[in-house]
């Protein structure tokens, strides 16, 4: 048995990565989980992840300390740093670079396109997440009905947007939407869901362009349909600037068909060139591939990982 906590600022990213892994890390080993969000003060957050938290949030962290602590983004670095002090058997986890070098955690996770290495940093294709295929059967048992009406193949369409890495520009958007009208004319189905980054002018383009088709689009109210088209899915268009969804759509082992935006960053390039070498990824031009591949999902590994360093027998 054990006690996890997460230690993040509330970025879905970062969060659901390390609740994805925390929760891996309890189905073989059993024990409880504490999601903490850190909050620091403006001038604490500036001198982040090399100065000290912020003595406000500090107050809300208490024993029993955690046996494990899985932390992710900038701010959570000075957090780990001080969790270790205070309780040095605390196992600290950080996932991606933290770029304070290899001594910011125990462990630490980075995807294989970052250039952190060492003895304790273990790199892989893709990143972890919360769509075990445990949480994929339960949705698709439970799937509405707007999205099992659609004719096969059903296709899920990821959307992301402009990030800090990646310039969504007018002409991207054209060129994407454009490919989903050909996709639809096809005779696929298909599940739409934008992302947080999503700017409105494509979320209009896309309703505009699979009016009157077989397309089913999110329209952000209600639960969240996201892991119910994972599992319908017999392919997905997923946007090159989100490397968590297309490590998602890999884990389905289903054809994913990419969209690449103008000025991809190069370790973006590198990490879906290596989905490509895998037979995952294929770049999206408005029709349909089918190229079965084994199944890519790094959360089991960096779980098991954590559990060797644990030292915890798991559950049976």
């Amino acid at each position: 048995m054990a006690l996890i906590w997460t230690l993040t600022d509330g970025k879905a990213g970062d969060a659901l990565q390390c609740i994805g892994v925390a929760e891996t890390v309890l189905a073989r080993v059993g024990g409880n989980l504490v999601e903490h969000r850190i909050a620091p003060r403006k001038l604490y957050a500036l001198a982040m992840p090399w100065g000290p938290p912020d003595p406000a949030d500090l107050a809300r962290f208490s024993s029993p300390w955690p046996d494990v602590a899985i932390a992710s983004g900038r701010r959570a670095v000075t957090y780990l740093r001080w969790l270790k002090r205070r309780s040095p058997h605390t196992l600290t986890v950080f996932l991606k670079d933290p770029r304070t070098g290899t001594g910011a955690a125990d462990f630490i996770w980075v995807p294989e396109h970052d250039r952190l290495r060492g003895d304790n940093v273990l790199a892989t294709l893709t990143s972890p997440h919360r769509q075990t295929p445990a949480m994929l059967a339960a949705a698709r048992a439970t799937a509405r009905p707007e999205l099992l009406d659609l004719p096969t193949p059903r296709v899920a369409v990821l959307a992301g947007g402009p990030s800090k890495d990646v310039a969504f520009d007018d002409e991207d958007i054209a060129s994407f939407v454009a490919g989903l009208a050909d996709l639809a004319g096809s005779g696929a189905g298909l599940m739409v869901t934008p992302s947080r980054r999503t700017p409105d002018a494509m979320k209009l383009a896309m309703a505009k362009a699979l009016e009157h088709k077989w397309a089913w689009i999110w329209d952000g109210q209600g639960a969240n349909p996201y892991a119910e088209m994972l599992a319908l899915a017999d392919a997905f268009v997923v946007s090159a600037d989100s490397t968590n969804m297309l490590s998602e759509a890999a884990a389905t082992g289903k054809t994913i068909h990419v969209f690449m935006p103008r000025g991809v960053p190069k370790k973006v390039t590198r990490f879906i060139g290596s989905l490509m070498e895998h037979g995952a990824v294929v770049k999206f031009s408005g029709h349909l591939e089918n190229h079965p591949y084994q199944p890519i999902d790094s959360t089991p590994l960096i779980a098991q990982e954590i559990v060797r360093r644990l030292g915890a027998p798991a559950q049976h």
